[in-house]
Formats: structure tokens, sequence, C-alpha cells
């Protein structure tokens, strides 16, 4: 068994690639959820939207978030009515929505919502909410105090940023299933996420960050940054007011506590020698991921150096654990 700690963009291209190469069933994935916001009186939660969609085959590829093939007509409707339409949510995505906003009103929680909204769309992995009680990141600026989808898409990341909290998770609570996939895991997986606005709210939410450090599988981290930058995204600015550096280090930094291997990119080879004589263990591979065939390549690298025996193919060979051992 598997979990993996996510986001929603990198975090969906990596789970894509977990399902090419293992069974679906045997992932469970802790979703952050300090970016759900309501939208036009509807529970929105993007991060476990992008994983629902693409572990259910509607993720739009091309823009990497929403339904593969959606309309907005809605959403056009919306602003000839004088509605803000900052947040784009497409027509076929709003019926998720209406879905999860009439469930939680019928006094289902968040996870028990999740669970029924997979459950329709088919899809076979376990996705779980980091908490089913409100944490909300937010995010400090010169404008003033945003929520992490204002200063994201509404303000396009363009406010410097003084800091970042996490609203309401000192008195959350992991939702069901969290706390017990962590440390049942054979291997626990933390996702090319934001480290700052993706996984540092599910850490924030009390007891998650202790199950991390008594878990029983090894925990492996692939880098979102390559280089000095990030990816995709804000990155490397979060990560800067947190005080990290915007490199493989910072990521590493980030994840110290528990950690036990580090994937960065082939880019990073230099930096990942620094951070061996450390004492980290850290593999590079090809992180960028681009195709299908670049996510599974991914999901076998990360997964050969931690459980590869639950592969659906063994891989050629086993040197990377060897490539790990201190020379």
């Amino acid at each position: 068994m598997i979990c993996v700690l996510s986001g929603g963009t990198g975090g969906a291209k990596f789970v894509d690639g977990l399902r090419q190469v293992m069974p679906a069933e045997d992932i469970t994935i802790i979703v952050n959820t300090g970016d759900d916001l309501l939208w036009w009186g509807l529970y929105v939660s993007p991060d476990l939207d992008s994983i629902t969609y693409v572990l259910s085959g509607m993720l739009s590829r091309e823009r990497g978030w929403g339904v593969k093939g959606d309309t907005f007509l809605c959403l056009q409707a919306m602003g000839q009515l004088g509605e803000p339409t900052w947040f784009h949510t497409g027509d076929r995505d709003l019926a998720v929505h209406l879905l999860r906003s009439r469930l939680l009103a019928e006094g289902k929680t968040l996870s028990e919502a999740t669970a029924v909204i997979c459950g329709k769309l088919g899809v076979k992995a376990r996705i779980l909410p980091m908490s089913n009680s409100r944490v909300e990141t937010r995010v400090d600026t010169p404008a003033g105090e945003l929520s992490f989808e204002e200063y994201f898409v509404q303000r396009w990341y363009q406010d410097p940023v003084n800091s970042v909290r996490f609203a309401g998770a000192s008195d959350a609570e992991p939702a069901p299933g969290v706390l017990d996939a962590i440390s049942s895991a054979d291997a626990v997986l933390i996702a090319p996420s934001n480290p700052v606005t993706s996984i540092e709210p599910i850490l924030a939410v009390p007891g998650i960050h202790q199950a991390l450090l008594s878990a029983r599988g090894k925990i492996a981290a692939v880098s979102p940054i390559v280089g000095n930058a990030p990816v995709a995204g804000p990155a490397g600015i979060l990560m800067a007011a947190q005080g990290l550096p915007c490199s493989i280090a910072g990521v590493a930094k980030a994840y110290e506590d528990f950690l036990d291997v580090l994937i960065c990119d082939t880019r990073d080879a230099r930096a990942a020698d620094a951070l061996r004589r450390g004492g980290l263990r850290v593999q590079c591979a090809q992180t960028v991921m681009r195709s299908a065939e670049d996510k599974a390549a991914l999901a076998r690298e990360v997964l050969s150096l931690v459980a590869g025996n639950l592969l659906k193919e063994q891989p050629e060979s086993n040197t990377a654990f060897r490539r790990l051992s201190p020379p």
C-alpha cells in the first residue's frame, strides 16, 4: 500500500504516473484542502477535484485543471449578471461542486462527500481530504491578507509575499483514515507539489507530522524545483517567504524531520552531491513530466527506491538502491 501527500497540478501528474505502474486500489492520496473556497455559494475543493479528475480520466491535460472538453456557458452567464468570474469553473466542473455542496448541506463530512463523488466517477484509489475541518491557506501581501486562490488565480501571484499561515489548522483534526494510511503504508510519497501551500497545510494539521515521524514505511519526496526555479507556479516566492531557499536544498529542509529519500531532476546533480555529503539519500531522475511515459517512468523510479515489489512489472535491475549508497 502506498500513501501519497499531494496538492493539485504537479500532484495529479505524479498520481497519474503511479496508477500506470501499480494497482490504483493500492494507492491512498491525502490531499491538501487549504485552497478550498466558496464560489457562487458552492463548496469548491480545487486539489481534491484535480486528483479525482485525473483518476477518473476526466482531467483536462491541456489546462492541467478542470474537466476535459468542458464548456463555460454558466461562467459567461454569471458574468453577464454582474457576478465575479475570475475563478474559472466549467459547466461539468460545476456539477461536481453542486453535488458536493448538497452532500455537505445534508450533513455529510468532506470525507464522505469525496467518497460519494469518487464512487460515482469510478475512482478506484482512495482519496482523503487532509481534514474535515476548515483549514484556509492565507497569504500575507502588501495588498493585505489574501486567500490562496485570490493570490494565485485572481491576482496571478504578482504580489510580494510577506508570509503564509494556515488559519484553523491548530484546531483541525486529520480526516478519518489519514493517520492510519500513513502508519500502515509500505511507503509514503510526497508528490512534486508546492512545499508551502500544498504540502505544509497537510503537515499543519495536528497529528499528521507526528505520524510521518513514526511511519514504518520509507518516505520519499519528489522535488518540484529544478535548479533555482519551480517547474510551475509561485513555489519559489512562497518558499522564500517561509525562509526556504528555492532549490532542492529548500525542499529537503521543508521535509527534513521525516524524509528518507529525495528525488530531484538530473539537472540538479551537483546540488544532489552536496545534499548527499550532508547525509541525505538523493536520487536524480527526469522529474519534469511532459508525457504519459514521463509520468510512468518517474513513478517507477520513485517506487523502485522505496517499495519496488509493488510495481506491476519489476524494473530491469535494482541498481537504484546501490546508487543511493554513500561513495
